[in-house]
This record gives structure tokens, sequence and C-alpha cells, in this order.
């Protein structure tokens, strides 16, 4: 079960850097090369050097070894070293268990990356194609001979449920794809940069697997993206203003497959995302009205609309109104559909320019931001805030 009362995480460590490489579709080089990339910016951008480093944090799926990007980056010793599983559901537990490791001491900055060539290289668009014998894989085996071999086809199936549970059409998901293409429009470091896109773009975009079309999908992207992450109190003495996390959570629902969770009773929500909403408001304190700015992982629109719903900010089946009527800013550097996938790494990045008040796309005043992880699989969500 969920936790049943507030941790004691909230408040404790700060986001004090970030950085990243250029967003591409062909990076022209290694892996390697792209996280020590991203996380000699995040240190430049915190204030801190390669030796003020003692732990780092990444995903399962990373190619590129801690004690690799260590050594290439020219931090020395480590005390602390993690990674989560589940894909881009792993985006902000990564900062979660760095928060962790330097509220208890175990180590007093934590670096935390995502750096892939997801479109030159591996294309994970691309589905399943060669899995090392796995009990997740036997999970895969129910549904792939029936042809659902690809994310977006795993995706489809729960978007037609939600279509069908609240009698909507696929029209409704092209408000997120809207949304975020009219803020990367804007964003110079986005993909879409200049290049926003209409209801009638979206309706005219060709089917993937219905009822999802290729507007509702998000890009493939060569990048990578750093957190530094210290103490509230290191943190306040640095170059930029700290990101405090207020709380961090992760979830998975009953009957959790990853990405493949047929078989529960209801399909047309996202439960493991409303564990972590529980456990982000009851740590914060906090409720959907007291959020200035939402950071919601999107790389199926479908997916996005589910999430407000967990999270309270309207009712089952009202996501599309609620995106349609702007009453929550989200996505604000564009999203995974709009600036790049880098699965949600990028968007913690962009919580923290909006708190910093240095977004390219700003909201005033914005001082509570709250960030999601990956959905349909074993997820994550952090609530930061801006020091007081």
């Amino acid at each position: 079960m969920s936790l049943r009362r507030p941790d004691a995480l909230g408040g404790r460590a700060a986001v004090a850097g970030i950085g990243a490489t250029e967003f591409s579709k062909d990076s022209g080089r290694s892996e390697l090369s792209l996280a020590v990339e991203a996380v000699r910016a995040a240190l430049d951008d915190a204030g801190l050097t390669p030796g003020d480093v003692d732990g780092l944090v990444t995903f399962t799926m990373d190619t590129n070894p801690e004690i690799t990007v260590a050594q290439a980056a020219g931090i020395g010793e480590l005390s602390y070293f993690s990674r989560v599983h589940y894909g881009g559901g792993a985006a902000c537990a990564t900062v979660q268990q760095a928060a962790l490791a330097v509220a208890a001491g175990v180590a007093e900055v934590v670096v935390c990356y995502r750096a892939f060539n997801e479109r030159s290289g591996r294309r994970f668009g691309s589905g399943v194609q060669r899995r090392e014998p796995s009990a997740e894989g036997a999970a895969l085996g129910w549904q792939l001979p029936f042809g659902l071999l690809t994310p977006a086809s795993w995706v489809a199936m729960a978007a037609q449920r939600y279509l069908h549970d609240h009698g909507l059409t696929p029209e409704v998901f092209g408000h997120v794809a809207v949304t975020d293409r009219r803020y990367a429009a804007t964003n110079p470091a986005a993909w879409f940069h200049g290049k926003p896109i209409t209801l009638a773009d979206h309706a005219a975009s060709r089917w993937i697997a219905e009822p999802l079309r290729l507007l509702d999908c998000c890009q493939e992207t060569d990048g990578g993206q750093a957190i530094v992450v210290t103490t509230t109190e290191r943190a306040r003495d640095l170059r930029r203003p700290p990101a405090v996390v207020l709380a961090a959570a992760q979830g998975a629902g009953r009957k959790q497959e990853a990405m493949t969770s047929f078989y529960r009773d209801v399909l047309s929500g996202l439960p493991e995302m409303g564990v972590v909403a529980r456990q982000l408001w009851q740590t914060s304190g906090l409720r959907p009205a007291d959020i200035d700015v939402g950071i919601l992982y999107d790389h199926f629109t479908p997916f996005v609309l589910m999430q407000l719903e967990e999270f309270g900010f309207c009712g089952p089946g009202e996501g599309g109104d609620f995106v349609a009527a702007d009453a929550l800013p989200i996505n604000t550097h564009g999203g995974q559909l709009g600036e790049a996938y880098l699965h949600g790494m990028n968007g913690i990045a962009e919580a923290v320019r909006q708190l910093r008040g240095t977004s390219v796309n700003q909201i005033p005043g914005a001082a509570r931001a709250l960030v999601t992880a990956g959905t349909g699989v074993p997820t994550s969500g952090l609530v930061l805030g801006t020091d007081t």
C-alpha cells in the first residue's frame, strides 16, 4: 500500500544545477560524450566542479556506467551510485534517490543524468526487437503475438478505452499536442522551434495506432540532460537560486506491468500515477490549486489527460477540456512532443527554470511546480518549489 503519512524528505534537498546538450536527430558522437557534456554543463550552472561530486544516479537503460562517467568527467571518488528501472518512469525517481542520499549524509553533491542517441542509435519507438529472457519479457509475450509490438500500440489500447468510457473522440487528444507545440514554437532549444500546430493539423496527421495519430506521439531524440542535487543549505550558497524538493515519490499500481497493464479492473486511468499523486500531496501539504506550472510526461497525449485526472486537477474524462481552457500552464518547454524526448529529464530542467524565473515561456510568479515521469510503467513525480 502507499504511504499513510507524510515522509521526512521534503525540504531537505534541492536542485542546484541543470545542464544539457543540444537536442538533435543525429548527434554524431557517443552517448558517453553526451552524458559527460551534460554533467559538466550542470555543474557549471551550479558553480561547482567535478571534484565536488560524490554521487551519480541514472537509468537502468542508460549505456553510460556511473564509474565511466565519473572518470570521463573528471569526478574523483564516489560514495553513492544508483540506477532506477522502468524507462521514463525513472526520471523523477533519479532526483528522489539523489535527495535521499544527500538528506541522509551518504553523499553531498549528486548528479542525475540521462544520455542517449535515441534517434540515430537505438530507436525506442520501433518497439520490441530483441530481448533477453526475463519475467518482464514473459509478460510482453501475451501481447506481442497479437500485433501489439510498439509503445504506441500498447498505449492505444488504454486510449481507446478512455474514449469509450467517457464518450469522447480522438480529437480530444489534440489539445495536448497543440499546447506543447505552442510552447515549443517559442523555445529556441526545441526541435520544433517556430513550428506551432493547430487542431486541424493534429486531426490531419496520419494514424500510428488508432486512436493515436502521429502528432499524439513524442519524438525520438539524441541528447543528454543532467541535474545537480545537494542539500538545501548548500544550494543556498551556490550560483543559482535553489529549486527545493518539496516532495518526491515513486508509484506502482495493482496489477502493474510495464506498458501492458491490460488486466486491471479499469483501463481508462493511471493507478501508478495515483499512488504518486497521493504521496506528493500528502508530503508537500499542497493541492492542485497550489501548483503554478505542470510538467507532465507526454510520451503520448492521452496519458497527459489521465495524469491531470489522477492528480485531481479535473474529473475523469475532463482532461481535454481542462487543457483546452489553459487552466494550468503545462509543458512550457514544449514537452517531449515539442522540445525533445529525454526520458523526462528535460522536463525537470524546465521546472527548475520556471522556479528561477528564467524560462523562455516564463509563468509570472511561478513558485510551485509539479513534474511527472513516464506513465504506463512504474513511475515517479516531484513537487519543486522556490526557497522560502
